[in-house]
């Protein structure tokens, strides 16, 4: 029985435990950082919380004689995949990162690309006016833990999307809209006329579940300002597809 670790939490996660569960020869545990409430859950076994950093995972990894690990968590967990990668150094079990590939930028849309989310907060305040006479209406979906980089930011009214609510308490110019994908395009074009929101904040996660807003700020003219991933630790393997994972997870 070839026993398999899924560091998980999306859609691809999902998917690849789904697609390795039909295999005889395979065990399958998916593991959740447990950071969502209610989070949608895989097939097989699954294990919710943190190891406890690198060493806590590789002594896991020993205890329950692991073969083979992929990292199919967020595209911007990287202190989780860095974790992975130096169990997996320590521990000789082969790492593997499952990532989705990232949203391409058409010609009709105006990007602004960064490489952190200070950056944008930094590049939301450049480009406001010096003496704007109402907030800058901005459609933050970096999640609720980025609150706190954008908040601060003098004549900018954010509303703020998220799965889960964040910590309060919440200044005055934050508002709130707990919601989770998929979402549609006709849906994000009548959010953002109705908060008359005037430019995107968002993270480059790639996928289909939450890529409708960025057709609608194409079509509605709003420009974007795009947080990039993080780079992945030096010498680890990457795949794009869940087919590629699975026959790899396999050996």
């Amino acid at each position: 029985m070839r026993r398999v670790l899924i560091l998980g939490g999306t859609a691809e996660a999902r998917a690849l435990a789904a697609e390795l569960a039909d295999v005889p020869s395979m065990h399958v545990v998916s593991s959740l950082a447990g950071r969502v409430t209610n989070p949608r859950l895989p097939v097989g076994e699954v294990r919710a919380g943190g190891f406890g950093g690198p060493d806590g995972l590789a002594t896991w990894l020993a205890a329950e004689r692991i073969d083979a690990v992929v990292d199919a968590t967020h595209p911007f967990a990287a202190r989780m995949t860095a974790s992975a990668a130096e169990a997996s150094a320590r521990t000789g079990v082969p790492l593997l990162v499952l990532r989705r590939p990232g949203w391409p930028q058409g010609p009709d849309d105006t990007w602004q690309r960064v490489d952190s989310l200070e950056a944008a907060a930094t590049r939301l305040a450049v480009a406001m006016p010096t003496e704007p006479t109402e907030p800058v209406r901005v459609f933050l979906t970096t999640g609720r833990r980025s609150l706190p980089v954008f908040t601060g930011l003098a004549g900018v009214w954010l509303l703020a999307r998220s799965v889960d609510p964040p910590e309060p308490p919440l200044p005055p110019n934050v508002r709130v809209l707990l919601d989770r994908g998929p979402y549609t395009v006709e849906g994000e074009r009548a959010l953002i006329r109705e908060h008359r929101l005037e430019v995107l904040v968002t993270k480059d996660s790639g996928g289909q579940l939450t890529a409708a807003k960025l057709v609608a700020a194409r079509q509605l003219g709003l420009p974007v300002i795009m947080v990039d991933r993080p780079p992945l630790p030096t010498g680890v393997r990457l795949v794009e597809s869940v087919n590629d994972a699975a026959l790899w997870a396999q050996g």
